[in-house]
């Protein structure tokens, strides 16, 4: 919607042929102010609706993948915990091997 400012005295009948009396005040008022419909606002209207639901599958593809990683890392998480538990146990829980004298075998 457009408005520009009106003519020093608005004419006296519409364009649809109907005297200006006979319209109801709201559309008077809209005379007034030489008001005439935008052309384009379907159009961007439609292209807006459109951007807006590619946003928002992209948003929700953003979400699923998160949510994978999310599971990855807890799996990553949960494995380096095992490795770290198996591989380098804590030196108060493990057990230290008895000293060996040099030159003996053990066979």
């Amino acid at each position: 919607m457009t408005t520009s400012p009106s003519p020093a005295a608005p004419s006296s009948s519409s364009s649809n042929g109907e005297s200006l009396s006979s319209l109801p005040r709201w559309r008077q008022f809209l005379s007034t102010l030489n008001w005439r419909r935008d052309p384009g606002y379907e159009q961007r209207k439609m292209r807006h609706e459109l951007r807006m639901k590619q946003l928002e599958s992209e948003i929700e593809q953003i979400e699923k993948e998160t949510e994978q990683l999310q599971r990855e890392n807890a799996r990553a998480r949960a494995l380096s915990a095992l490795i770290e538990q198996h591989c380098f146990p804590d030196e108060s829980n493990s057990i230290p091997l008895p000293p060996t004298e040099p030159g003996s075998s053990s066979s």
